[in-house]
């Protein structure tokens, strides 16, 4: 049985604001983290410093575990007084206790249409999507999305694969109402996704202008070897020419090896590589305005913002340790419907 929760709509995240001095990302630095990784004996390694540039940058991280982030924000603070914003995904803004926290120390929660599809079906049913729903709902919204299907017709085959209430029933869909007699499921979906989506880009913009780093994990989920990147990254950091570092993180998943947010004893590695400047880039320049993660703007640039992402998970390769290291391209994260609950 689900437990009832907060679920991230879009009035949480027009509640968002970043400030350049997170008091509590400092509170928990020194409250939390320096007497934790100080009695458990917790050793904190930073390799290739000179290799940030003084304006604020993008970086991209290996994800290891929950928490591989919270060493590395720490040097930053203590050691060259930088403060971040980082990518975290939508479920952990749940909890009341955890989404105030993540408000709270400058997070940016990413949204997808999977996690709208997951939670309107939860908030309609009662119940988890089985995994011929979620990817019959998935590819509907998708194909929409996408320009590949007239809205109807794919309406009209989803009548056929997923109950009916799913497409039948007014409802309020995260923050945006869903009249079914004015639009299709997926044009609802893919209209939630849009609204979120365009105050999610705002929120990068927020944190360049105050001076943050923005930290970005680009597979998406975590996983002990690298695996493929996916190309949210490539969007960002190309729409706003950022300069990318790519950074390698060791040993965090020893230290780190469950959900206990208080870690073991045990040394982290990260190593900075050398920057990736929006000029450094060229070849994968789009020559053209286009809006992040808008689906007809990410096929139709899809081979750069790939090439992009590729080119930085092989600069991070090298960063790190050899069980780190990619093998075969694939994650061993979680899949499906489960990675939004």
């Amino acid at each position: 049985m689900l437990r009832e929760a907060l679920v991230l709509d879009i009035a949480r995240l027009d509640r968002i604001r970043l400030t350049a001095r997170p008091r509590t990302q400092m509170v928990v630095a020194r409250g939390i983290l320096v007497p934790n990784y100080r009695l458990a004996g917790v050793k904190t390694v930073i390799e290739g410093r000179e290799n940030l540039p003084e304006e604020p940058v993008i970086y991209a991280m290996n994800h290891t575990d929950r928490y591989n982030y919270f060493p590395f924000q720490l040097s930053l603070y203590t050691r060259m007084h930088r403060f971040t914003a980082t990518w975290v995904k939508g479920k952990y803004f749940e909890n009341p206790g955890v989404a105030t926290f993540m408000e709270k120390t400058n997070n940016l929660p990413a949204v997808s249409r999977g996690y709208i599809i997951t939670r309107d079906l939860l908030a309609v049913l009662g119940r988890r999507p089985e995994d011929a729903e979620y990817a019959a709902l998935r590819k509907a919204v998708d194909a929409v999305a996408a320009g590949q299907g007239d809205a109807a017709a794919v309406d009209a085959e989803l009548r056929t694969q997923v109950p009916p209430a799913l497409l039948t029933v007014p409802r309020d869909m995260l923050g945006r109402p869903f009249d079914p007699l004015a639009e299709t499921y997926a044009e609802a979906v893919n209209g939630t996704f849009g609204r979120m989506m365009r105050r999610f880009v705002e929120l990068h913009e927020e944190a360049f202008r105050v001076g943050l780093d923005v930290i970005i994990f680009p597979e998406g989920t975590r996983s002990k070897r690298l695996s493929r990147g996916r190309i949210g990254l490539a969007q960002v950091a190309l729409r706003y020419r950022k300069t990318v570092v790519p950074v390698g993180c060791n040993g965090s998943d020893r230290i780190y090896p469950g959900s206990n947010p208080f870690a073991k004893r045990g040394e982290v590695t990260y190593r900075i590589g050398a920057p990736m400047r929006y000029e450094d880039m060229a070849e994968f320049h789009v020559p053209e305005p286009f809006v992040p993660f808008d689906a007809r703007d990410e096929a139709k640039h899809r081979a750069r913002f790939q090439g992009y992402v590729d080119r930085v998970m092989e600069r991070i390769d090298p960063l790190l340790d050899p069980e780190y290291r990619m093998r075969g391209g694939t994650s061993g994260g979680v899949r499906g419907s489960h990675r939004f609950l």
